[in-house]
């Protein structure tokens, strides 16, 4: 399984293959099982309130089409992955990429982010897909 990141599930679905690059759309594509943090729906519907980014519809026409319609697995926020997300190291003080993290964690994924912190987590050194 790989958990994407807030802004890699964004760039997937509106199909921003250039941010995304060859090597991990060919990877994101090839893969089984792609899933997403619960908390990702909350970024997406904050960025776009406060127009940072543009969805072509309403956010909950977005979350359908982002997840019933593409196969991508919506992962809750479990007591495990909150308590998982308070213990990582304060490398990020974001609590949604915190949790982002957890759940890769939690689920034993790989996580796909551009986030120059992540790297900085000893956890995920083996799990993370990062800029290509």
């Amino acid at each position: 399984m790989i958990v994407l990141d807030t802004h890699i599930w964004f760039w997937w679905i509106n199909q921003d293959r250039n941010s995304l690059g060859a090597n991990r759309c060919e990877l994101i594509a090839d893969t089984t099982l792609i899933a997403v943090s619960a908390i990702s729906c909350f970024e997406i519907a904050w960025l776009q309130h406060h127009q940072r980014i543009s969805l072509p519809c309403s956010p909950k026409d977005w979350f359908d089409k982002a997840l019933d319609q593409s196969g991508i697995l919506l992962l809750p926020i479990t007591p495990d992955i909150a308590a998982r997300a308070v213990q990582l190291h304060e490398h990020h003080s974001d609590p949604q990429d915190r949790l982002i993290i957890a759940t890769a964690l939690e689920h034993d994924a790989k996580l796909m982010s551009d986030d120059s912190k992540f790297p900085k987590y000893q956890e995920l050194e083996g799990r993370l897909l990062g800029r290509q």
